[in-house]
């Protein structure tokens, strides 16, 4: 049989094979759905479902493929019993076509127990979207009826930032060739966390694509992207399964590393330690009802619900204003709430970091920015956060956060830093610690004074701070333990490590030079004289590092972690110019 009888047999018996990849909450490891990825017959020289696409766009009929595809995905997903987001993947041609909308009623989903809020549209752009207005009236069609819309491979092909500015979809799924090895590539790092920031001011939720790798998922997890799918998480299953056990406890414990090495600031709490659990109304309850509720509680604001997820915001002074105008309540007092709410409000993930909602919160057009942010878990809604206690929590929070602080350098002290390295020495995986030291700092300052010495004392945190962020932007982080002592951890391959090492110390070899006058620097070296009037010779200020690679959790306490780089800076303080030391545990 040749290839075009092989797929009209494919079309005519409906033989098409369904498979489910689950896509991860990458706070928790919580499936969030599923994407339906559709296969020929398994036997057939057509399973391939590149393949089989090629072979129905040249035979004209990719409508009809596509059709049974999403059929059978639905029909299979039902029998399952899928009680998750369903993404199925469409391409623009397809959705445009009035065959689509026939085939899509909502009988058909009510047959499968399926309501319309659970189906994803995965928009697969293979042709690039000739006309925006006519393809978004489309897509308003289907999302006024629940639908939510997804853009796939962004960062790939057609998938680029006009579509996502004319779409404005509900995900956004970047490529896996952005997500490839990540974690070596500090350029797309900076793309993705880019993405990231734009997914949380837009309300909209990234899910990272392929991904293969532990260090990939540890990269993504630290970079705040909100969902993930790959071979690493689960491979494309004929059932309904969710991701290993071991898997799951990887991205909690990830999400600690995170949250507790290299985002050590007080505001990467979540949001939802602070949601109050509000009570939620349907978009069809009357004005009247919302203003009692409001008139008889301390609240500001009521999130609306339709299946449990959030569709609007009412917030309690815009409710009073429209109903004190003229004739406004008796026009809407009996009426629904809908007609009147804010049908685009903040929504955020329970496990969002506070600082980035407040600044998605002030980042609102001025007629929103005191309105109650809405906080949803695992899609559904959970709570509300008052921008009052927004306020209240990250001004308390900055205030217990600067006591942490070294005064003069505003990094952060000795408290962050042994919870840091607690955090660190329990972890079963190789970290790069560096202690980082000034040589000869003392007679500088018997000479230059102290107002001098505390400006080398900025200077070095200043470069140390400036390298590991230059270096190493997401995977990094800095301490100030006292006097002329710094700390920095690094989770990145030794090289780079040791690379970072070489620029410190060639940055500051170069400008500590400014803080010596013309003879000293001729010189190459100061005299100090001692309370007894004798007169010593020291070397120009240098920077002494010392540096440990490997499994740090040999180490019971920092304490005793301390006291081993303690030695490996001794051997490194016996050079007399700047110099590193790297000594290796496993």
């Amino acid at each position: 049989m040749n290839l075009a009888d092989e797929f009209e047999s494919i079309l005519k018996n409906r033989n098409v094979t369904s498979l489910f990849q689950p896509i991860v909450r990458l706070r928790d490891g919580e499936v969030l759905g599923y994407e339906a990825l559709s296969r020929g017959p398994k036997d057939s020289p057509l399973y391939s479902p590149i393949k089989l696409l090629n072979i129905a766009h040249e035979q004209n009929r990719l409508w009809e493929l596509e059709q049974l595809f999403r059929i059978s995905a639905i029909e299979k997903a039902s029998i399952l019993k899928l009680d998750k987001l369903l993404f199925l993947n469409v391409d623009p041609d397809v959705i445009n076509d009035d065959s689509f909308k026939k085939g899509f009623t909502m009988n058909f989903l009510e047959k499968h127990n399926l309501p319309p809020d659970s189906i994803i549209f995965e928009i697969t752009e293979r042709t690039a979207i000739k006309d925006y207005k006519k393809f978004n009236e489309i897509l308003n069609y289907y999302t006024n009826q629940g639908y939510k819309i997804a853009i796939d491979d962004v960062g790939a092909g057609y998938s680029g930032l006009k579509t996502i500015s004319k779409t404005k979809p509900n995900y956004l799924k970047i490529d896996m060739e952005l997500i490839r090895d990540i974690d070596k590539d500090s350029f797309k790092q900076a793309i993705i966390k880019a993405f990231v920031d734009t997914a949380m001011s837009t309300n909209i939720k990234l899910i990272a694509e392929g991904i293969e790798t532990k260090e990939e998922l540890k990269t993504l997890i630290n970079l705040g992207v909100y969902g993930g799918q790959g071979y690493l998480l689960k491979k494309p299953s004929e059932n309904i399964t969710d991701i290993p056990k071991e898997i799951k406890n990887l991205i909690i414990n990830y999400n600690k590393i995170t949250s507790n090495v290299f985002k050590y600031s007080a505001n990467y709490h979540y949001i939802g330690t602070i949601m109050e659990e509000a009570k939620a109304f349907s978009p069809d309850t009357p004005c009247k009802v919302i203003k009692e509720y409001f008139d008889n509680s301390d609240v500001e604001g009521a999130c609306l619900i339709e299946n449990n997820k959030p569709v609007g915001l009412i917030m309690k002074n815009h409710l009073n204003s429209v109903l004190a105008k003229q004739y406004g309540f008796a026009v809407y007092s009996k009426r629904p709430v809908s007609l009147i709410m804010d049908d685009a409000p903040l929504v955020v993930d329970y496990y969002t970091p506070i600082n980035i909602v407040s600044e998605a919160a002030m980042d609102r057009s001025n007629d929103k920015v005191y309105d109650n942010i809405i906080v949803t878990k695992g899609a559904k809604y959970s709570g509300i956060v008052s921008i009052r206690k927004l306020l209240l929590y990250t001004t308390t929070a900055e205030k217990n956060y600067a006591r942490e602080l070294n005064p003069l350098t505003s990094l952060p002290g000795n408290s962050i830093i042994n919870r840091v390295l607690n955090d660190t020495i329990s972890l079963n995986k190789p970290t790069c610690i560096l202690y980082l030291d000034l040589d000869n700092f003392k007679a500088y300052n018997d000479v230059y004074g102290f107002d001098n010495g505390d400006k080398i004392i900025q200077l070095t945190a200043e470069i140390i701070k400036t390298q590991a962020k230059s270096m190493f932007p997401y995977n990094s982080f800095v301490g100030h333990v006292g006097g002329d002592d710094f700390v920095c951890l690094i989770d990145a391959p030794l090289k780079e490590c040791e690379l970072f090492c070489k620029n410190v110390i060639s940055e500051f070899d170069e400008k500590i030079l400014n803080f010596f006058n013309k003879k000293d620097r001729l010189n190459g070296y100061i005299k100090s004289e001692d309370r007894n009037g004798n007169v010593y010779v020291y070397n120009l200020t240098s920077v002494s590092i010392a540096v440990l690679y490997g499994l740090v959790n040999k180490f019971a306490a920092p304490s005793e972690l301390a006291q081993y780089m303690s030695s490996i800076k001794k051997e490194a303080k016996k050079e007399k110019y700047s110099n590193y030391v790297i000594k290796e545990i496993y």
